[in-house]
């Protein structure tokens, strides 16, 4: 099945955490780590994340800079890449500030989740993705997507079901000069773990100031 070219975004500390044990927001990326975020953002059509990381942000990143805007349009995209909050049981508080932002939402959940907004406005579109076990069919979801590129924002766990899946292409890493440290603090890649492990090809490295950016291709399991 085709689906979109799926990149994972995230910032983490010095030790590989990307929040601390409280899971709390991960505010620890410098303005130039966000206007990193941002424009990566801006060159995708849609942005994944789950709820948890919605729960702690409240609110989702948006392109706001007028050049990228412009770019975006001039390429034939709306203004602001559909934002994806992924749910099975959408237990997500309607009054976060994420509702009133000005950018095109969805839920993807599975059908006990989709029980929960039913007549709502809060999204404009509910999608219901699941296997015989409840859990969401991410082949399934990701294929029925109607983008070419779709950028994932986090958590752990997200990105863990995404790469057991083998549907991550390429990760984008900002090291931050900090360290978190803690065994329940999460890491970019949760869930029960990759016993055959992902293998990764680094397409690039840049210093800037006191953060490392790595850009990384997937290229299979380790045993490929």
């Amino acid at each position: 099945m085709t689906r979109p070219h799926t990149t994972v975004i995230l910032a983490m500390s010095a030790d590989g955490k990307i929040a601390n044990t409280q899971r709390q927001a991960a505010r620890f990326g410098s303005a130039q780590d966000r206007a990193h975020l941002e424009a990566e953002v801006a060159k995708v059509d849609g942005v994944l994340f789950g709820a948890g990381t919605l729960r702690a942000y409240g609110t989702t990143m948006r392109v706001m800079n007028p050049q990228l805007i412009q770019q975006r349009e001039a390429g034939g995209k709306p203004p602001q890449p559909v934002q994806i909050v992924v749910s099975r049981q959408a237990k997500i508080d309607r009054n976060l500030r994420f509702f009133q932002q000005p950018v095109p939402r969805w839920l993807l959940t599975t059908s006990a989740g989709a029980n929960r907004w039913q007549n709502s406005s809060h999204f404009e579109s509910i999608r219901v993705d699941e296997t015989a076990t409840g859990e969401i069919d991410w082949p399934q979801a990701l294929a029925q997507m109607p983008f070419e590129r779709l950028a994932v924002l986090g958590g752990g766990e997200l990105v863990a079901s995404l790469f057991a899946e083998d549907l991550i292409d390429e990760l984008r890493l900002t090291v931050c000069p900090l360290v978190l440290g803690g065994r329940d603090a999460p890491s970019p890649v949760s869930g029960v773990g990759l016993p055959a492990g992902k293998g990764l090809e680094l397409i690039s490295v840049e210093a800037i100031a006191q953060e490392v950016f790595l850009h990384y291709r997937v290229i299979g399991t380790l045993q490929d």
